[in-house]
């Protein structure tokens, strides 16, 4: 038989136990559920704002069809400017060489924010020509790396950032 000095004494070890465990269980939950998005502050918008005015994105891209990755090859990109819209869209002016010209066209966008880090979302824009296209690029710090797509064959890109401000 037990005395009750060690019957309380068992009593709270149990107790610990059970509190330890809930308190595990508390935190699994937690750590599965996603983390709501914070709004982005000013300066995370500026920075963004800063890094993607008069930009070059420089790098490579490889497109794929079929499942299957086609070869690297060199590609740029030039931003004339990004300017907040409502919410989390943004009008992104692309300058874009067409028929031996210059183009400045404006493209909306969503910007997604996966922490600190913005993400372009494009969703079945068209260019004003050709197919609609989709895309899913990350900007970090000077460096972008994305995925985008039309309707039958899509592609890789990856590069550096530079502008007036580098």
């Amino acid at each position: 038989m037990y005395s009750p000095r060690r019957i309380l004494s068992l009593s709270a070890r149990f107790l610990a136990v059970v509190a330890a465990l809930a308190l595990v269980n508390v935190s699994s939950a937690r750590a599965q559920e996603p983390e709501k998005a914070s709004a982005p502050t000013p300066e995370m918008e500026a920075k963004f704002i800063a890094t993607m005015t008069n930009a070059t994105l420089k790098g490579r891209w490889c497109g794929f069809k079929d499942g299957q990755l086609g070869p690297q090859k060199e590609d740029a990109y030039h931003v004339v400017s990004v300017a907040k819209k409502e919410g989390d869209k943004w009008l992104i002016t692309a300058r874009l060489s067409y028929g031996g010209k210059s183009i400045d066209l404006p493209i909306p966008a969503q910007v997604k924010w996966a922490g600190d880090t913005p993400v372009l979302v494009l969703d079945n824009i068209s260019m004003g020509f050709g197919p609609t296209y989709s895309a899913r690029v990350m900007i970090y710090e000077k460096t972008y790396s994305g995925w985008w797509a039309a309707p039958d064959h899509g592609g890789l890109l990856n590069g550096l950032i530079t502008n007036g401000s580098n």
